[in-house]
Protein backbone atom coordinates (compact mmCIF):
# COMPACT_ATOMS: atom_id res chain seq x y z
CA UNK A 1 0.00 0.00 0.00
CA UNK A 2 1.15 3.73 -1.15
CA UNK A 3 2.47 5.49 2.16
CA UNK A 4 0.38 8.91 2.88
CA UNK A 5 1.50 12.22 2.06
CA UNK A 6 2.55 13.06 5.56
CA UNK A 7 4.87 9.71 5.57
CA UNK A 8 6.28 10.98 2.37
CA UNK A 9 7.02 14.17 3.59
CA UNK A 10 8.73 12.93 7.01
CA UNK A 11 10.81 10.99 4.06
CA UNK A 12 11.76 14.27 2.23
CA UNK A 13 8.58 14.10 -0.72
CA UNK A 14 6.99 17.11 -0.98
CA UNK A 15 4.41 17.69 1.28
CA UNK A 16 0.78 18.95 -0.65
CA UNK A 17 0.26 22.43 -1.32
CA UNK A 18 -0.92 24.04 2.28
CA UNK A 19 -4.73 24.54 2.66
CA UNK A 20 -6.62 27.36 1.44
CA UNK A 21 -8.46 29.58 3.88
CA UNK A 22 -12.07 30.01 3.87
CA UNK A 23 -13.71 30.83 0.79
CA UNK A 24 -10.40 30.38 -1.56
CA UNK A 25 -10.78 26.89 -0.87
CA UNK A 26 -12.73 27.30 -3.85
CA UNK A 27 -10.33 29.33 -6.05
CA UNK A 28 -8.29 27.69 -8.36
CA UNK A 29 -4.31 28.81 -8.15
CA UNK A 30 -4.64 29.72 -12.27
CA UNK A 31 -7.34 30.32 -14.19
CA UNK A 32 -7.23 29.64 -18.09
CA UNK A 33 -9.51 29.92 -21.13
CA UNK A 34 -8.36 26.38 -22.62
CA UNK A 35 -6.25 23.61 -21.61
CA UNK A 36 -3.83 24.30 -24.60
CA UNK A 37 -3.01 27.58 -22.46
CA UNK A 38 -1.05 25.42 -19.78
CA UNK A 39 2.76 25.24 -21.07
CA UNK A 40 4.46 22.26 -20.57
CA UNK A 41 7.15 24.53 -19.00
CA UNK A 42 4.86 26.17 -16.28
CA UNK A 43 4.21 23.10 -15.18
CA UNK A 44 8.09 21.98 -15.16
CA UNK A 45 8.43 25.19 -13.43
CA UNK A 46 5.88 24.27 -10.72
CA UNK A 47 7.47 20.99 -10.16
CA UNK A 48 4.10 19.40 -11.35
CA UNK A 49 5.16 15.98 -13.09
CA UNK A 50 1.20 14.65 -13.04
CA UNK A 51 -1.73 15.91 -14.36
CA UNK A 52 -5.81 15.03 -13.37
CA UNK A 53 -7.93 15.72 -16.23
CA UNK A 54 -11.22 15.98 -15.96
CA UNK A 55 -13.49 14.99 -18.66
CA UNK A 56 -16.43 16.66 -20.45
CA UNK A 57 -16.20 20.40 -21.16
CA UNK A 58 -12.24 20.28 -20.38
CA UNK A 59 -11.16 17.62 -22.70
CA UNK A 60 -13.92 16.47 -24.92
CA UNK A 61 -17.14 18.26 -25.70
CA UNK A 62 -20.30 17.58 -23.24
CA UNK A 63 -21.08 13.70 -23.88
CA UNK A 64 -18.77 13.90 -26.15
CA UNK A 65 -15.53 11.23 -27.06
CA UNK A 66 -14.08 12.95 -29.89
CA UNK A 67 -10.49 15.40 -28.85
CA UNK A 68 -10.22 18.15 -30.44
CA UNK A 69 -7.23 18.00 -32.10
CA UNK A 70 -5.31 20.96 -30.52
CA UNK A 71 -5.96 19.48 -27.20
CA UNK A 72 -4.43 16.41 -28.62
CA UNK A 73 -1.21 17.89 -29.34
CA UNK A 74 -1.29 19.65 -25.75
CA UNK A 75 -1.63 15.96 -24.24
CA UNK A 76 0.74 14.67 -26.73
CA UNK A 77 3.67 17.43 -25.34
CA UNK A 78 2.88 16.01 -22.04
CA UNK A 79 3.24 12.54 -22.38
CA UNK A 80 6.63 13.65 -24.32
CA UNK A 81 7.68 15.26 -21.06
CA UNK A 82 7.02 12.25 -19.50
CA UNK A 83 4.08 13.68 -17.75
CA UNK A 84 1.86 11.17 -16.20
CA UNK A 85 -1.91 11.28 -17.00
CA UNK A 86 -5.32 10.59 -15.32
CA UNK A 87 -8.81 11.32 -16.28
CA UNK A 88 -10.84 11.91 -13.15
CA UNK A 89 -14.81 11.73 -14.30
CA UNK A 90 -17.77 11.21 -11.98
CA UNK A 91 -19.81 9.40 -14.35
CA UNK A 92 -21.43 6.35 -12.81
CA UNK A 93 -22.57 4.37 -16.06
CA UNK A 94 -20.88 5.69 -18.72
CA UNK A 95 -17.26 4.42 -20.04
CA UNK A 96 -16.21 7.17 -22.36
CA UNK A 97 -13.79 8.04 -19.61
CA UNK A 98 -12.19 4.68 -19.96
CA UNK A 99 -12.26 4.54 -23.86
CA UNK A 100 -10.82 8.58 -23.78
CA UNK A 101 -8.05 6.79 -21.48
CA UNK A 102 -7.31 3.81 -23.52
CA UNK A 103 -6.72 5.78 -26.83
CA UNK A 104 -4.81 8.41 -24.64
CA UNK A 105 -3.04 5.28 -22.80
CA UNK A 106 -3.20 7.02 -19.67
CA UNK A 107 -4.94 5.77 -16.18
CA UNK A 108 -8.54 6.96 -15.49
CA UNK A 109 -10.46 6.53 -12.59
CA UNK A 110 -14.63 6.57 -12.89
CA UNK A 111 -17.40 7.30 -10.25
CA UNK A 112 -14.81 10.17 -8.52
CA UNK A 113 -17.37 11.69 -6.45
CA UNK A 114 -15.38 14.67 -6.62
CA UNK A 115 -15.20 17.08 -4.73
CA UNK A 116 -14.84 14.29 -2.44
CA UNK A 117 -10.92 13.15 -1.35
CA UNK A 118 -10.74 9.20 -2.62
CA UNK A 119 -10.97 9.60 -6.37
CA UNK A 120 -8.34 12.35 -6.37
CA UNK A 121 -6.28 10.03 -3.86
CA UNK A 122 -7.09 7.29 -6.32
CA UNK A 123 -5.24 9.22 -9.04
CA UNK A 124 -2.53 9.37 -7.42
CA UNK A 125 -2.08 6.28 -6.64
CA UNK A 126 -2.45 5.34 -9.83
CA UNK A 127 0.39 7.67 -10.98
CA UNK A 128 2.71 7.23 -8.04
CA UNK A 129 3.11 10.53 -7.77
CA UNK A 130 2.64 13.12 -4.32
CA UNK A 131 0.31 16.08 -4.19
CA UNK A 132 2.47 18.47 -4.35
CA UNK A 133 3.63 17.04 -7.66
CA UNK A 134 0.28 16.92 -9.27
CA UNK A 135 -2.01 19.45 -10.97
CA UNK A 136 -5.93 18.80 -12.01
CA UNK A 137 -7.15 21.00 -14.69
CA UNK A 138 -11.14 20.85 -14.99
CA UNK A 139 -14.04 23.52 -15.76
CA UNK A 140 -15.77 23.16 -12.23
CA UNK A 141 -15.67 25.10 -9.10
CA UNK A 142 -16.73 22.88 -6.83
CA UNK A 143 -15.81 19.49 -8.27
CA UNK A 144 -12.54 19.49 -9.53
CA UNK A 145 -11.36 22.98 -8.31
CA UNK A 146 -12.96 22.33 -4.50
CA UNK A 147 -11.59 18.60 -4.86
CA UNK A 148 -8.04 19.55 -5.72
CA UNK A 149 -7.90 22.51 -3.31
CA UNK A 150 -8.93 19.90 -0.73
CA UNK A 151 -6.17 17.21 -1.44
CA UNK A 152 -3.84 19.97 -1.75
CA UNK A 153 -2.70 19.93 -5.61
CA UNK A 154 -2.49 22.85 -7.58
CA UNK A 155 -5.45 23.61 -9.47
CA UNK A 156 -6.01 25.02 -13.01
CA UNK A 157 -9.48 26.07 -13.98
CA UNK A 158 -10.22 25.99 -17.74
CA UNK A 159 -13.72 27.64 -19.29
CA UNK A 160 -15.79 25.10 -20.33
CA UNK A 161 -15.63 23.87 -24.35
CA UNK A 162 -19.16 24.48 -24.82
CA UNK A 163 -22.29 25.95 -22.79
CA UNK A 164 -24.01 22.73 -22.94
CA UNK A 165 -24.08 20.58 -19.83
CA UNK A 166 -25.73 19.11 -16.91
CA UNK A 167 -29.08 21.46 -16.22
CA UNK A 168 -27.72 21.64 -12.79
CA UNK A 169 -24.45 22.82 -13.48
CA UNK A 170 -25.94 25.43 -15.60
CA UNK A 171 -28.32 26.39 -13.16
CA UNK A 172 -27.23 25.41 -9.82
CA UNK A 173 -23.37 25.20 -10.11
CA UNK A 174 -22.72 28.34 -12.69
CA UNK A 175 -23.95 30.79 -11.18
CA UNK A 176 -22.34 31.42 -7.73
CA UNK A 177 -19.10 30.00 -9.59
CA UNK A 178 -19.54 33.45 -11.78
CA UNK A 179 -19.98 35.27 -8.80
CA UNK A 180 -17.14 33.76 -6.61
CA UNK A 181 -14.22 34.02 -10.23
CA UNK A 182 -15.35 38.14 -10.00
CA UNK A 183 -14.60 38.17 -6.38
CA UNK A 184 -11.27 36.55 -6.29
CA UNK A 185 -10.25 38.48 -9.69
CA UNK A 186 -11.07 41.38 -7.46
CA UNK A 187 -9.21 40.88 -4.47
CA UNK A 188 -6.15 39.97 -6.62
CA UNK A 189 -6.56 36.05 -6.13
CA UNK A 190 -6.35 35.42 -9.65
Amino acid sequence: MKPSNKNQSEKGIASPLPARPGWLIFCPHRNVSSVIDVTVPHLIEMGIRAVILDLDNTLVKWHQEEIDEDIMVWLQALQQEKMELCILSNSVLSRRSERIAGRLGCHFVRQAKKPGKQGFQKCLELMHTTARETAIVGDQMFTDILGGNRVGIYTIMVTPLQKHEFAYTRYVSRPPEKVLMRYFKRKGHL
